[in-house]
């Protein structure tokens, strides 16, 4: 490991300060504004899924047209806008940042209901990545601040539910939502003009983000804790090469396990649908309540797993918690999509969606235990960018490519996805069970640089 000592690597401050934590109340009042915005940006991008058919139809738009909006639209621009913006996170105030990433995200998504052409919406849902970008890098490196170590994985769990909440709400009530505002029809607005069912639905989801951006003019910013000297030409990225063998093993076994989560996603639905004849809405319903009643927890099972564990003495707590939920998640991944039985297959998914939740939020927990305060931010902006590449180009795809090209076609997505998934999470796990000695180390060498903690 490099040392401590390099020009180029950062020290501990020569005059250590003792930690001051802020009251828990705020600090938990922070952690539960931050999860209900999180919740909102994932029905903000829920939502678009469910509006397909209307939105092909009014702007006479193909399907790779639409596939534009849903994918390229938001995903580049929320991935590539993540570092920028997380750089300025670290070093400015995490709270504007947040505030005004909700302001714009919904804006944007009033603008997505606004829009009367391709263009016009693909530049909304542009906005609506840009605005939501802002959010998880400031929130995580926030969230660390407001909390003593034995405390941070639960609260870090607590935000990492939003995903599943607001992607479970969209699915359980968004389409029944969508079909209440059809049967009122077309809405006519001054200055506006006439909004069909499923602009006004964009326009309903979008404004209360303003209310929740309010919230974080009553969340206070947290002293930051952890900042250590460095070198002025030692960046995020030199700091993350020279502990290689800790930053970039996890954030790739984090990764490839993300090929598998993002694989169910998309394909989950398909094997309900063709393998056991269910209805789009059926499946909504239930992935919806799978997402909120098995995963959600598994979110806080896995928070407090790794408290308990570091609470024992264990320097890589939140690791080992990661390495047990994806072990524990194989099984289940495999023999979801073989089930012979639609009842059976949902009771397997909520067990791989448990301990897949379990490990959620414990990725950021990891790396944050081991990043000086001042390149938090950026560090979780490239875990996201990274992620984000590997999985999204990855997952659907390769899902797709097998089952078409070598067992047969699209009956045979159940098989494809149960060999994806289980070979996904059997290399994750390896992975990340070989970089445990390395995160150890930089366990050991960030106690160094904060040598001066309460």
């Amino acid at each position: 490991m490099t040392s401590t000592t390099s020009p180029e690597t950062p020290v501990a401050a020569t005059t250590p300060k003792p930690r001051i934590w802020p009251h828990p109340g705020w600090g938990w009042f922070a952690v539960a504004a931050l999860m209900v915005a999180y919740t909102s940006s994932f029905i903000d991008r829920q939502i678009l899924s469910l509006l397909v058919e209307p939105i092909r139809a009014d702007l006479n738009i193909s399907d790779t047209q639409f596939s534009l909006l849903a994918g390229l639209a938001f995903s580049l621009f929320y991935t590539l806008m993540g570092v920028p913006l997380a750089r300025l996170a670290d070093r400015g105030s995490r709270r504007w940042i947040i505030f005004f990433g909700i302001v714009i995200w919904s804006v944007m998504t009033v603008g997505c209901g606004l829009a009367n052409s391709f263009w016009a919406l693909f530049a909304a849902r542009v906005g609506v990545g840009i605005g939501e970008a802002a959010l998880s890098p400031a929130a995580y490196s926030m969230i660390s601040d407001y909390f003593p170590p034995r405390m941070r994985a639960r609260a870090l769990a607590v935000y990492s539910m939003g995903p599943y909440i607001g992607a479970g709400l969209a699915l359980m009530i968004g389409g029944g939502a969508i079909d209440m505002i059809a049967r009122h029809g077309t809405m006519e607005l001054p200055l506006l003009g006439t909004l069909a069912p499923w602009q006004q639905t964009f326009v309903l989801v979008g404004l209360p983000g303003l209310l929740i951006a309010a919230l974080f003019l009553i969340v206070r910013e947290p002293p930051r804790h952890g900042l250590v000297k460095a070198d002025r030409n030692a960046g995020v990225l030199k700091f993350m090469w020279a502990r290689k063998k800790t930053f970039y093993a996890m954030i790739i076994g984090f990764s490839i396990f993300g090929i598998a989560g993002i694989s169910y996603l998309a394909w989950i639905p398909a094997v309900l649908i063709r393998t056991h004849g269910w209805n789009a809405s059926q499946v909504g319903f239930a992935y919806g309540a799978v997402l909120l009643l098995a995963a959600t927890p598994g979110v806080l099972v896995g928070g407090w797993l790794s408290d308990f564990l570091a609470a024992r003495g264990r320097k890589d707590a939140p690791l080992v918690a990661a390495i047990f939920g994806l072990v524990c998640s194989i099984p289940f991944a495999i023999a979801t999509p073989l089930m012979p039985d639609a009842n059976w297959a949902i009771a397997s998914l909520a067990g791989f969606s448990f301990f897949a939740g379990l490990m959620n939020s414990l990725p950021a927990t990891s790396l944050q235990s081991v990043s000086p305060n001042q390149f938090r931010a950026q560090v979780t902006a490239i875990y996201f960018l990274i992620g984000n590449l590997i999985s999204l180009a990855g997952g659907p795809t390769i899902v797709a490519a097998i089952s078409d090209g070598l067992l047969g076609g699209p009956k045979h997505i159940g098989v494809s996805l149960a060999i994806v998934s289980g070979v996904c999470i059997t290399v994750a796990s390896a992975i990340l069970i070989k970089t445990l000695p390395h995160f150890r180390a930089s366990v050991d060498e960030a106690e160094e640089w904060q040598r001066d903690a309460s």
